[in-house]
């Protein structure tokens, strides 16, 4: 079933977040963008490669008024020690969320039960809390964070301007496609 327009269930978690054990709730990811961006381990391989690129470009997603939010089941302990000891996982600044009791995972569905851990796993939410795009990865492959910058602006184009869609590729100051009448039913 698809996720498209379900909105983010109320949630209370802990995080890790500038060197701080901070609690990050609903109402915090409200009125503005957010991306859950969620990975299965702390200590892992793939995952500190995506969170280090995902914190380079966290500068022009904080442009946007869209706040990152990386999410495994480890705990907010587990985040800092993981800080503590890697070089990438040092140079992040967006909040890390624990999901140990798997609330977020399962509200996303994207929880494994048998291995206690989240699928790779990407979720925008708009302003009002609703998922408007995910994509869930295979445990194996890594994602592009220049990507998902491109969705964000392209769903926040089509959230500004909602008679206009956004190809494939497209880019700020691109053009854009205004469906006819006809053929709404269609897209």
């Amino acid at each position: 079933m698809s996720m498209i327009l379900k909105e983010v269930s109320d949630f209370k978690v802990q995080a890790f977040h500038k060197d701080e054990f901070v609690t990050v709730e609903k109402k915090d990811i409200m009125k503005k963008w957010s991306v859950f961006f969620f990975y299965p381990a702390d200590f892992t391989f793939i995952c500190p490669t995506e969170l280090e690129d995902l914190q380079d470009k966290y500068e022009e997603f904080k442009k946007l008024d869209c706040e990152i939010y990386s999410v495994s089941t480890d705990s907010h302990f587990v985040h800092k020690a993981w800080k503590d000891a890697s070089e990438r996982i040092k140079k992040i600044q967006y909040p890390m969320l624990a999901d140990p009791t798997h609330a977020l995972s399962l509200d996303f569905d994207v929880l494994i039960k048998e291995d206690g851990l989240a699928e790779r796993a990407t979720f925008v939410v708009n302003p009002e809390g609703k998922i408007v795009a995910y994509e869930i990865n295979a445990g194996n492959v890594g994602r592009n964070a220049e990507e998902l910058l491109r969705k964000v602006k392209a769903l926040q184009f089509v959230a500004e301007h909602g008679d206009e869609v956004c190809p494939a590729k497209w880019q700020p100051g691109d053009d854009t496609l205004k469906p006819s009448l006809d053929l709404v039913g269609l897209l």
